[in-house]
Protein backbone atom coordinates (compact mmCIF):
# COMPACT_ATOMS: atom_id res chain seq x y z
CA UNK A 1 0.00 0.00 0.00
CA UNK A 2 1.61 3.37 -0.92
CA UNK A 3 2.05 5.83 1.63
CA UNK A 4 -0.04 8.88 1.59
CA UNK A 5 1.87 12.04 2.22
CA UNK A 6 0.99 15.26 4.22
CA UNK A 7 1.58 17.38 1.43
CA UNK A 8 -1.07 15.33 -1.31
CA UNK A 9 -3.64 15.76 1.36
CA UNK A 10 -2.46 19.37 1.57
CA UNK A 11 -3.16 19.41 -2.03
CA UNK A 12 -6.31 17.94 -2.14
CA UNK A 13 -7.86 20.65 0.59
CA UNK A 14 -8.66 18.40 3.26
CA UNK A 15 -7.40 20.46 5.35
CA UNK A 16 -10.52 23.06 5.14
CA UNK A 17 -13.14 22.80 7.65
CA UNK A 18 -16.46 24.45 8.30
CA UNK A 19 -17.31 28.47 9.11
CA UNK A 20 -16.24 28.92 13.08
CA UNK A 21 -19.81 29.55 13.77
CA UNK A 22 -21.06 26.04 12.42
CA UNK A 23 -18.16 24.34 14.15
CA UNK A 24 -18.97 21.29 16.82
CA UNK A 25 -17.08 21.85 20.23
CA UNK A 26 -15.92 18.24 20.36
CA UNK A 27 -13.68 18.53 17.18
CA UNK A 28 -11.98 21.18 18.91
CA UNK A 29 -8.67 18.33 19.63
CA UNK A 30 -8.79 18.33 15.53
CA UNK A 31 -8.27 21.62 14.61
CA UNK A 32 -4.95 23.85 13.90
CA UNK A 33 -6.09 27.10 13.83
CA UNK A 34 -8.83 29.45 12.27
CA UNK A 35 -8.13 31.77 9.45
CA UNK A 36 -10.80 34.20 7.46
CA UNK A 37 -13.69 32.69 10.34
CA UNK A 38 -12.76 29.18 8.71
CA UNK A 39 -11.68 25.93 11.13
CA UNK A 40 -8.16 24.94 9.58
CA UNK A 41 -7.58 20.68 10.27
CA UNK A 42 -4.66 19.36 11.62
CA UNK A 43 -3.47 17.46 8.90
CA UNK A 44 -1.36 15.43 11.33
CA UNK A 45 -4.23 14.49 12.91
CA UNK A 46 -5.91 13.63 10.02
CA UNK A 47 -2.79 11.43 9.27
CA UNK A 48 -3.01 9.50 12.45
CA UNK A 49 -6.51 8.59 12.44
CA UNK A 50 -6.57 8.18 8.43
CA UNK A 51 -3.48 5.01 9.31
CA UNK A 52 -5.49 3.82 11.99
CA UNK A 53 -8.63 3.87 10.01
CA UNK A 54 -7.03 1.90 7.13
CA UNK A 55 -4.91 -1.18 9.18
CA UNK A 56 -8.46 -1.67 10.75
CA UNK A 57 -10.46 -1.81 7.50
CA UNK A 58 -7.47 -4.09 6.50
CA UNK A 59 -7.92 -6.88 9.46
CA UNK A 60 -11.53 -6.53 8.80
CA UNK A 61 -11.19 -7.29 5.19
CA UNK A 62 -8.64 -9.67 5.74
CA UNK A 63 -10.90 -11.66 7.90
CA UNK A 64 -13.39 -12.12 5.12
CA UNK A 65 -16.12 -9.90 6.42
CA UNK A 66 -17.42 -7.19 4.18
CA UNK A 67 -17.32 -3.48 4.64
CA UNK A 68 -20.34 -1.17 3.30
CA UNK A 69 -19.41 2.30 1.99
CA UNK A 70 -21.92 4.97 1.98
CA UNK A 71 -22.60 8.27 0.29
CA UNK A 72 -25.18 9.71 -0.70
CA UNK A 73 -23.72 13.49 -1.18
CA UNK A 74 -23.27 14.63 -5.00
CA UNK A 75 -19.77 15.15 -4.62
CA UNK A 76 -19.12 12.00 -3.02
CA UNK A 77 -21.30 9.53 -4.67
CA UNK A 78 -19.60 8.30 -8.07
CA UNK A 79 -16.21 8.38 -5.97
CA UNK A 80 -17.43 6.06 -3.65
CA UNK A 81 -19.02 3.83 -5.91
CA UNK A 82 -16.28 3.22 -7.64
CA UNK A 83 -13.85 2.48 -5.21
CA UNK A 84 -16.77 -0.19 -3.60
CA UNK A 85 -16.80 -1.76 -6.62
CA UNK A 86 -12.81 -2.06 -7.20
CA UNK A 87 -12.82 -4.07 -3.49
CA UNK A 88 -15.91 -6.22 -4.23
CA UNK A 89 -17.74 -4.50 -1.29
CA UNK A 90 -21.14 -3.35 -0.89
CA UNK A 91 -22.48 0.17 -1.22
CA UNK A 92 -25.20 2.82 -0.97
CA UNK A 93 -24.67 5.59 -2.90
CA UNK A 94 -27.89 6.57 -3.78
CA UNK A 95 -30.58 6.91 -0.93
CA UNK A 96 -30.53 5.53 2.77
CA UNK A 97 -33.57 3.41 3.26
CA UNK A 98 -35.08 3.66 6.70
CA UNK A 99 -34.25 0.14 8.08
CA UNK A 100 -32.04 -1.06 5.47
CA UNK A 101 -29.76 -2.57 8.44
CA UNK A 102 -32.33 -2.72 11.49
CA UNK A 103 -34.89 -4.55 8.93
CA UNK A 104 -32.40 -5.77 6.95
CA UNK A 105 -35.24 -9.18 6.52
CA UNK A 106 -37.57 -7.16 4.86
CA UNK A 107 -34.24 -5.34 2.22
CA UNK A 108 -33.74 -9.26 1.44
CA UNK A 109 -37.00 -9.61 0.11
CA UNK A 110 -36.60 -6.37 -1.84
CA UNK A 111 -33.33 -7.82 -3.14
CA UNK A 112 -34.76 -11.36 -4.07
CA UNK A 113 -38.02 -9.42 -5.73
CA UNK A 114 -35.10 -7.35 -7.91
CA UNK A 115 -33.24 -11.07 -8.91
CA UNK A 116 -36.68 -12.50 -9.86
CA UNK A 117 -37.35 -9.88 -12.26
CA UNK A 118 -33.92 -10.00 -13.35
CA UNK A 119 -34.17 -13.48 -14.40
CA UNK A 120 -37.79 -13.30 -15.99
CA UNK A 121 -36.54 -10.59 -18.47
CA UNK A 122 -33.79 -12.67 -18.84
CA UNK A 123 -35.16 -16.11 -19.60
CA UNK A 124 -38.38 -15.92 -20.15
CA UNK A 125 -38.71 -12.90 -21.88
CA UNK A 126 -40.67 -14.34 -25.01
CA UNK A 127 -43.00 -15.69 -23.01
CA UNK A 128 -44.42 -11.96 -21.93
CA UNK A 129 -45.84 -9.39 -23.33
CA UNK A 130 -43.94 -6.01 -24.23
CA UNK A 131 -46.29 -3.99 -21.65
CA UNK A 132 -45.64 -6.63 -18.73
CA UNK A 133 -41.82 -6.63 -19.83
CA UNK A 134 -41.85 -2.38 -20.23
CA UNK A 135 -43.46 -2.73 -16.22
CA UNK A 136 -41.21 -5.22 -14.95
CA UNK A 137 -37.87 -3.22 -16.70
CA UNK A 138 -38.94 -0.03 -15.07
CA UNK A 139 -39.66 -1.70 -11.77
CA UNK A 140 -36.14 -3.55 -12.08
CA UNK A 141 -34.64 0.22 -12.84
CA UNK A 142 -36.28 1.55 -9.53
CA UNK A 143 -35.27 -1.02 -7.17
CA UNK A 144 -31.47 -1.46 -8.72
CA UNK A 145 -31.24 2.02 -8.27
CA UNK A 146 -31.61 1.59 -4.74
CA UNK A 147 -30.84 -1.75 -3.91
CA UNK A 148 -28.36 -2.45 -6.95
CA UNK A 149 -25.10 -1.87 -4.68
CA UNK A 150 -26.17 -4.16 -1.70
CA UNK A 151 -27.65 -6.95 -3.84
CA UNK A 152 -25.08 -9.44 -2.77
CA UNK A 153 -24.78 -8.56 0.79
CA UNK A 154 -26.45 -11.39 2.56
CA UNK A 155 -26.05 -10.75 6.35
CA UNK A 156 -25.59 -7.18 8.16
CA UNK A 157 -22.03 -6.33 7.35
CA UNK A 158 -19.29 -6.37 9.92
CA UNK A 159 -17.73 -2.65 9.40
CA UNK A 160 -19.56 0.99 7.72
CA UNK A 161 -17.57 3.40 5.91
CA UNK A 162 -19.48 6.79 6.18
CA UNK A 163 -18.46 10.22 3.66
CA UNK A 164 -20.22 12.98 6.23
CA UNK A 165 -21.69 11.45 9.38
CA UNK A 166 -24.06 14.49 9.50
CA UNK A 167 -25.40 13.71 6.29
CA UNK A 168 -26.02 10.10 7.21
CA UNK A 169 -27.42 10.41 10.33
CA UNK A 170 -29.90 7.58 9.85
CA UNK A 171 -26.96 4.75 8.66
CA UNK A 172 -25.14 6.12 11.61
CA UNK A 173 -27.96 5.30 14.28
CA UNK A 174 -28.95 2.09 12.56
CA UNK A 175 -25.31 1.02 12.69
CA UNK A 176 -24.70 2.11 16.28
CA UNK A 177 -27.83 0.20 17.17
CA UNK A 178 -26.86 -2.92 15.55
CA UNK A 179 -22.91 -3.19 17.48
CA UNK A 180 -21.57 -2.40 13.66
CA UNK A 181 -17.83 -0.91 13.69
CA UNK A 182 -18.37 2.83 12.51
CA UNK A 183 -15.56 4.58 10.33
CA UNK A 184 -16.43 8.22 8.90
CA UNK A 185 -15.09 11.31 7.71
CA UNK A 186 -15.98 13.84 9.95
CA UNK A 187 -15.65 17.73 9.68
CA UNK A 188 -15.88 20.28 11.86
CA UNK A 189 -19.46 20.57 12.33
CA UNK A 190 -19.65 17.11 13.43
CA UNK A 191 -19.24 14.64 16.57
CA UNK A 192 -15.90 12.80 16.16
CA UNK A 193 -17.37 10.92 19.37
CA UNK A 194 -20.49 8.90 17.35
CA UNK A 195 -18.13 6.93 15.18
CA UNK A 196 -15.20 4.18 16.35
CA UNK A 197 -13.20 5.69 13.45
CA UNK A 198 -13.23 9.31 12.78
CA UNK A 199 -11.09 11.09 10.40
CA UNK A 200 -11.05 14.47 10.40
CA UNK A 201 -10.98 15.91 6.81
CA UNK A 202 -13.30 18.05 4.31
CA UNK A 203 -16.18 16.09 3.79
CA UNK A 204 -17.34 18.58 1.12
CA UNK A 205 -14.77 18.37 -1.21
CA UNK A 206 -14.68 15.52 -3.83
CA UNK A 207 -10.48 15.62 -3.89
CA UNK A 208 -10.58 15.66 -0.48
CA UNK A 209 -13.24 12.46 -0.31
CA UNK A 210 -11.68 10.69 -3.45
CA UNK A 211 -8.19 10.62 -1.62
CA UNK A 212 -9.42 9.13 1.66
CA UNK A 213 -11.26 6.76 0.21
CA UNK A 214 -8.91 5.50 -2.49
CA UNK A 215 -6.10 5.35 0.11
CA UNK A 216 -9.16 2.66 2.53
CA UNK A 217 -10.37 1.03 -0.59
CA UNK A 218 -6.32 0.25 -1.13
CA UNK A 219 -6.01 -0.78 2.39
CA UNK A 220 -9.18 -2.95 1.97
CA UNK A 221 -7.85 -4.58 -1.03
CA UNK A 222 -4.60 -5.10 0.57
CA UNK A 223 -6.32 -7.25 2.87
CA UNK A 224 -8.22 -8.98 0.37
CA UNK A 225 -5.17 -9.84 -1.09
CA UNK A 226 -3.40 -11.42 1.97
CA UNK A 227 -6.76 -13.23 2.75
CA UNK A 228 -6.00 -14.65 -0.47
CA UNK A 229 -1.99 -15.62 0.10
CA UNK A 230 -3.59 -17.16 3.10
CA UNK A 231 -5.95 -19.59 2.01
CA UNK A 232 -3.11 -20.31 -0.67
CA UNK A 233 -0.56 -21.50 1.27
CA UNK A 234 -2.83 -23.59 3.66
CA UNK A 235 -4.05 -25.49 0.27
CA UNK A 236 -0.58 -25.68 -0.71
CA UNK A 237 0.81 -26.97 2.83
CA UNK A 238 -2.25 -28.99 3.08
CA UNK A 239 -1.06 -31.16 0.14
CA UNK A 240 2.29 -31.10 0.85
CA UNK A 241 1.29 -33.32 4.17
CA UNK A 242 -1.32 -35.31 2.04
CA UNK A 243 2.11 -36.08 -0.20
CA UNK A 244 4.37 -36.87 2.67
CA UNK A 245 2.26 -39.22 4.15
CA UNK A 246 0.97 -41.43 0.57
CA UNK A 247 5.30 -41.97 0.70
CA UNK A 248 5.13 -42.68 4.16
CA UNK A 249 2.47 -45.11 3.46
CA UNK A 250 4.26 -46.46 0.38
CA UNK A 251 7.26 -46.82 2.25
CA UNK A 252 5.53 -48.69 4.97
CA UNK A 253 3.83 -51.04 2.99
CA UNK A 254 7.24 -51.85 1.25
CA UNK A 255 8.81 -52.32 4.52
CA UNK A 256 5.86 -54.67 5.28
CA UNK A 257 6.14 -56.93 2.15
CA UNK A 258 9.98 -56.95 2.76
CA UNK A 259 9.38 -58.06 6.26
CA UNK A 260 6.68 -60.81 4.71
CA UNK A 261 8.98 -62.26 2.23
CA UNK A 262 11.92 -62.50 4.69
CA UNK A 263 9.73 -64.78 7.48
CA UNK A 264 8.31 -66.73 4.64
CA UNK A 265 11.80 -67.62 3.83
CA UNK A 266 12.79 -67.87 7.38
CA UNK A 267 9.49 -70.33 7.90
CA UNK A 268 10.32 -72.79 4.31
CA UNK A 269 14.11 -73.18 5.68
CA UNK A 270 13.12 -73.23 9.36
CA UNK A 271 10.91 -76.84 9.50
CA UNK A 272 13.11 -78.45 6.74
CA UNK A 273 16.22 -78.40 9.63
CA UNK A 274 13.68 -79.63 12.55
CA UNK A 275 12.33 -81.89 10.94
CA UNK A 276 14.98 -83.94 9.63
CA UNK A 277 16.46 -84.06 13.44
CA UNK A 278 13.36 -84.07 15.42
CA UNK A 279 11.68 -86.85 13.00
CA UNK A 280 14.77 -89.64 13.24
CA UNK A 281 14.82 -88.90 17.44
CA UNK A 282 11.00 -89.32 17.77
CA UNK A 283 11.05 -92.95 15.68
CA UNK A 284 14.56 -94.38 17.28
CA UNK A 285 12.58 -93.62 20.88
CA UNK A 286 9.38 -95.26 19.02
CA UNK A 287 10.91 -98.03 18.05
CA UNK A 288 12.91 -98.99 20.74
CA UNK A 289 10.07 -98.63 23.30
CA UNK A 290 7.86 -101.53 21.86
CA UNK A 291 10.70 -103.90 21.35
CA UNK A 292 11.97 -103.19 24.68
CA UNK A 293 8.42 -103.31 26.58
CA UNK A 294 7.22 -106.76 25.66
CA UNK A 295 10.71 -108.61 25.45
CA UNK A 296 11.42 -107.25 29.25
CA UNK A 297 8.02 -107.89 30.70
CA UNK A 298 7.75 -111.65 29.07
CA UNK A 299 11.47 -112.24 30.47
CA UNK A 300 10.33 -110.90 33.60
CA UNK A 301 7.72 -112.81 34.13
CA UNK A 302 9.57 -115.98 32.68
CA UNK A 303 11.95 -115.73 36.00
CA UNK A 304 9.04 -115.14 38.75
CA UNK A 305 7.41 -118.01 37.69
Amino acid sequence: MQEITHKQLLEAGVHFGHLKKKWNPKMLPYIFMEKKGIHIIDLYKTHTKLEESAAALKSIARSGKKILFVATKKQAKEVVKACAQRANMPFVTERWLGGMLTNFATIRKSIKKLQSIEKMLGEGSESITKKERLVLSREKEKLEKVLGGIAQLNRIPAAIFIVDISHEHIALAESSKLNVTTFGIVDTNSDPTQVDFAIPANDDASKSVAIITEYITEAIIEGLQDRKNDKDSMEASKYGDDDEEEDRGSRVRIDDEDDNKKRSSDGNSGPRKRSGTGGGAAGSSRSRKPAGGPGAGGAGGGRKR
